[in-house]
């Protein structure tokens, strides 16, 4: 599936640029590990078995984990998950100079990292039914009715990930906000190509990869709950 390019000038933004202050290690990060781990829109398509350059050849599940924040659950599975490769992508330049901080610390070789914009990372460089799962954690709610329409959980999306994802893979998604929960169900709901995994418009529990994050945590501490939909694609 692709846009014009006057469709995607026109594209509403999921997401707005308010970067905070970048760490002088971040800054260092951006300018020396991301020549090595990071992945520009100006690569064009991506062969991602070629990207991760597994010994041998050796075939691993692609997973994307769209808008990964400060990149600790990212590297947290990808430590207990090295047989998985992981693909991030998150426009906010601060986080991504964590993640590559974390990379070079812990000594990953299984993650990689975009800070492009995921919609058009998804058109121009990832190849259909490449990806075993997506991940969408925590997307911006737009709580205000009138910026609804900034969801990046939308039907257009859900097609473009229904094209990524091989048959049988997985899109899970998670939000803290109840309307956000509701509107996403009924998105995935009618979606063309998935099904529920946990039966016809319920939730399913958190699966123990996704790790729980400390805001999540404080946020169980104060009685807020967390909503997970997990689709199967076929």
């Amino acid at each position: 599936m692709s846009l014009s390019g006057n469709q995607l000038h026109r594209r509403i933004r999921s997401f707005v640029l308010r970067e905070g202050r970048l760490t002088k290690g971040q800054q260092q990060a951006l300018d020396q590990l991301f020549p090595h781990f990071g992945v520009s829109l100006s690569q064009g398509p991506l062969n991602l078995d070629c990207l991760f350059g597994r010994p041998g050849g050796c075939y691993a599940p692609k997973i994307l984990e769209i808008g990964f924040g400060n990149g600790a659950s990212l590297v947290e599975m990808a430590t207990k998950h090295p047989e998985n490769d992981y693909f991030g992508i998150e426009v906010h330049r601060p986080g991504v100079g964590n993640l590559l901080l974390q990379i070079e610390a812990q000594a990953l070789a299984n993650i990689r990292v975009s800070h492009d914009d995921a919609i058009e990372v998804l058109q121009q460089q990832i190849p259909d039914q490449a990806l075993d799962a997506v991940y969408l954690f925590f997307p911006d709610p737009w709580h205000k009715r009138k910026h609804h329409k900034r969801r990046i959980l939308q039907t257009d999306f859900v097609r473009l990930i229904r094209d990524k994802l091989k048959v049988g893979g997985i899109f899970h998604m998670a939000t803290d906000w109840q309307h956000y929960a509701q509107h996403m169900m009924k998105v995935m709901s009618v979606a063309e190509g998935f099904e529920n995994c946990a039966g016809v418009a319920q939730y399913t529990p958190r699966p123990e990869y996704r790790s729980l994050t400390k805001f999540e945590q404080r946020g169980h501490r104060l009685g807020h709950s967390v909503w997970d939909l997990v689709f199967r694609s076929n």
